[in-house]
């Protein structure tokens, strides 16, 4: 069952990473650019076609596409340096040569840097755009149409004693809930006199009653039950608002004396109104982008935590496997409440969340990612409208192969990035 979820996610990946590329092709090609190689997948190609001058394609390898659009660098100054000290053509100066021979004599002006600076913004643009679509089409579809998943007032578990371990032992308490007569399956009406609806209000009520004995209403089988239920204090571990176990400078978990009963709910999936998708959008938006913004304290957090053997965060980064390993997940656990619809919204979530990240990341203004290329056209732009206003002459097109180096190094730390994610993923899987 967990290869279902993870042939999910493969494919979800491939469509989203496709549309992204188709994103970046329509409007190159609209614009009068050259787009030489449209394919998904990398490694050997399995079929390819041509059409309107674009070679269409699948390659072997399954792990993401491209979209190739010819003359992305622009010839730069004259009085630029072209020869290193051993008079050999520098980097930059191979790398405009290579764009140049992309096109054939007399498409000079398909040449992508030669489109203006709203226009080249667009293109690039456009396949991060197709992202955040496609992310806030999945979020729809799930919140709207299959319904988010929401603690309800119905019980899914009684614990049968007082315990921090897994299993109960002879010298364990028995629980309130269990003394009590709670059953899965329960439906909890009114508590200590209270109306409940939801399992926000049964958690209220328990935590304000303390280890008072307190009525308890319940339905089941269709006829109410009124139970007594006596909580007891016990110590509890405390957890943030990502759902993340609490710990002390030491690492210790820090715990806290709260009333305990013993019960754990249902979930039931509610649908939302349409309204409530762009503020959830923005949410996602706004959380991915913050976890982008901290990702090198993230990645050194997770190399501490592999070298110390200490649990990873459940709200720090993971890698395409661990990606992976919650597709499976979501399919393979075993649970009668897990419904099959239930399990399709959580993976829809899970690419439109991946959606998500593709643009967050994709907008960071560093070659050779897109929004790199964003910050070359902005500057541009702006560096023109200047020499207009001061009455200078047109500085030209930015010379963006000057910036290779910096890609290179980019591209390199993306690469050892995703290897020590998978690495990571493997040892010490999130739990």
């Amino acid at each position: 069952m967990a290869l279902l979820g993870i042939l999910f996610l493969i494919v979800g990946l491939l469509v989203s990473v496709g549309l992204h590329e188709l994103g970046h092709l329509i409007p190159a090609k609209r614009f009068g650019a050259k787009v030489s190689h449209y394919f998904i997948g990398f490694g050997p190609t399995l079929w390819s076609t041509y059409k309107n001058g674009t070679e269409y394609g699948i390659k072997a390898i399954p792990l993401g596409g491209f979209v190739r659009i010819s003359g992305m660098l622009s010839p730069g100054r004259a009085s630029r340096r072209t020869v290193g000290s051993d008079g050999k053509p520098t980097m930059a100066e191979e790398a405009r040569q290579q764009s140049a021979a992309e096109l054939e004599e007399g498409e000079e002006s398909q040449a992508f840097w030669r489109l203006s600076v709203p226009k080249r913004i667009v293109v690039m643009f456009s396949g991060p755009f197709v992202n955040l679509l496609l992310a806030a089409l999945c979020m729809a579809v799930v919140m709207c149409g299959i319904g988010s998943g929401v603690a309800s007032n119905q019980l899914s578990a009684v614990q049968a004693c007082v315990t921090t371990s897994s299993e109960c032992t002879d010298s364990d308490p028995v629980s309130p809930a269990s003394a009590a007569g709670l059953q899965a399956g329960d439906e909890i009406v009114s508590w200590g006199g209270v109306a409940v609806s939801d399992w926000a209000d049964i958690q209220r009520e328990i935590a304000d009653g303390g280890t008072e004995s307190a009525p308890v209403v319940v339905v089941r089988d269709g006829e109410e039950l009124t139970l007594t239920v006596q909580p007891v204090e016990t110590e509890r571990p405390q957890y943030d608002s990502d759902g993340n176990a609490v710990t002390d400078d030491d690492g210790n978990a820090v715990t806290a004396s709260v009333p305990y009963v013993g019960i754990s709910p249902a979930y039931a999936l509610e649908r939302q109104s349409i309204t409530s998708v762009p503020g959830s959008v923005w949410s996602l938006a706004t959380g991915t982008a913050a976890v982008v913004a901290r990702l090198p304290m993230e990645l050194w957090s997770t190399g501490v935590d592999l070298v110390t053997g200490a649990d990873r965060s459940t709200s720090g980064v993971i890698g395409i496997v661990g990606v992976a390993d919650v597709a499976g997940s979501i399919t393979s656990v075993q649970s009668d409440q897990y419904t099959l619809v239930a399990r399709i919204g959580d993976l829809l979530m899970l690419i439109g969340s991946l959606n998500m990240s593709l643009f967050i990341f994709n907008l960071i203004p560093l070659l050779p990612l897109d929004g790199g290329h964003i910050l070359g056209a902005l500057y541009e732009g702006v560096r023109r409208q200047f020499a207009k206003l001061r009455g200078r002459p047109d500085p030209g097109p930015v010379d963006m192969a000057r910036a290779l180096p910096l890609s290179y190094a980019v591209a390199v730390f993306f690469v050892l990035m995703t290897v020590f994610l998978v690495v990571a993923d493997i040892v010490s899987p999130v739990i």
